[in-house]
């Protein structure tokens, strides 16, 4: 009610006409907080991305079930849909959601060809799009928009981290490999740019790759002392496989990131994934605690299993709309409000404290974890140090945000 009386006694309306338009306004708002926040989440539970949106999801599910039905103490419904990694798809789904549903705001997917697919038509909609996990780029600049907020992280910043363990490991002669997509560009410019040794190949891979008999076959014939590869879900899964299968791994040392080490990897791969150093915004292990309620729900809620940064981070993201829908009144229609919120990112992380740049993409820790046996004799990753700390991404000073 506060900003619609100011807005009035500045045009110095009639009192019969302010009355009216008061209660006009009081009404509306009413109306709007009445009706129940509606949420879109694009879930990628088929395709190339299944494993990962499959953790997405269950840490989507943990956060909805605590949260009781409600968002900002407001009635919510949540639209979901499977975007099956595919950018034609997902586009067709996201106009019905945003025309037939009417959301008011939107989460996911997991790639970050899907996230540039989608991202024009929320942001002329004029709904908030929270990044689960994709943080492309293209976002980051200068075609950076008011509507988006890479929760997560900037896609770059995970491979950065890993340039710089590589650099300070002493490793003069990498070979890079990543799917031919924007995420994979993304990783390797962000490797690149801390790496200063030489690099002696990049290897782009058909999205969805699991057979890297050629790819071997070149890391064999260039002899590099290290390998750093961004193979999310399955196509991590048998490339380690393939790479230890292939006893490339006495001679060669594997660098990555937490997308191709994580807990969906470690299951599916088991003992090779040993000894294997990667970098991560978030670890099972990290010491706050948000962090450890969430392992200890999650582990509890799914049988035992530790989280992935997939779970964690689609966890965050429906904490971060419960608090942006409660600081703006509990009217998601107020979308004004609601970006003001959500820019304050005042909410508790599972990553701990982090804050948002100009360009809505967190300045945060970014850590170096190893994989490992857990007192059970688990294998499952450790954290071993902070790499980078209050670390923002590269494109920031680009974007015309303020």
């Amino acid at each position: 009610m506060r900003a619609p009386s100011l807005l009035l006694s500045r045009f110095s309306l009639p009192r019969t006409l302010r009355a009216l338009t008061l209660t006009a306004a009081a009404a509306a708002t009413a109306a709007a907080l009445a009706a129940p926040v509606k949420v879109g989440i694009a879930l990628d539970i088929s395709g190339p991305f299944a494993a990962l949106g499959a953790e997405a999801r269950d840490g989507f599910n943990l956060a909805i079930k605590q949260m009781g039905g409600k968002l900002g103490g407001q009635p919510v419904e949540y639209v979901q849909a499977d975007m099956a990694g595919s950018p034609d798809q997902a586009k067709q789904l996201v106009d019905r959601m945003i025309q037939r549903e009417k959301i008011d705001l939107f989460t996911g997917p997991i790639g970050s060809n899907v996230a540039l697919a989608v991202g024009p038509t929320l942001f002329q909609a004029k709904v908030p799009y929270l990044s689960s996990n994709a943080g492309p780029s293209q976002f980051a600049g200068a075609q950076c928009n008011a509507y988006f907020f890479g929760t997560a992280y900037q896609n770059d910043q995970f491979h950065e981290a890993a340039g710089k363990f590589a650099q300070d490991k002493g490793f003069k002669k990498a070979v890079l490999i990543a799917p031919n997509y924007p995420a994979g560009k993304d990783a390797l410019g962000g490797f690149k740019r801390q790496f200063k040794g030489q690099v002696a190949d990049e290897l782009y891979t058909k999205l969805g790759q699991i057979d890297y008999a050629a790819e071997l076959a070149q890391l064999r014939a260039a002899k590099p002392d290290s390998v750093y590869f961004f193979l999310p879900g399955a196509m991590g899964i048998n490339f380690v496989k393939q790479f230890v299968g292939a006893g490339l791994s006495k001679d060669i040392t594997l660098v990555t990131s937490g997308f191709s080490a994580d807990e969906d990897v470690i299951g599916a791969v088991g003992e090779p994934m040993l000894g294997l150093f990667n970098t991560s915004h978030w670890a099972h292990d990290l010491d706050n605690a948000a962090n450890k309620a969430f392992v200890e729900a999650f582990r509890k809620e799914y049988n035992g299993r530790y989280p992935s940064l997939y779970a964690a981070q689609a966890y965050d993201v429906i904490l971060a709309m419960d608090a942006a829908i409660k600081q703006a009144g509990g009217n998601a229609a107020n979308r004004e409000a609601v970006i003001a919120a959500l820019k304050k990112a005042n909410f508790a992380s599972t990553r701990g404290a982090f804050k948002y740049a100009n360009n809505h993409y967190p300045i945060e820790n970014f850590h170096l974890r190893v994989i490992g046996k857990d007192a059970q004799g688990r294998i499952t990753n450790k954290t071993v140090s902070t790499l980078l700390t209050n670390y923002g991404d590269s494109y920031a000073a680009k974007c015309p945000l303020k």
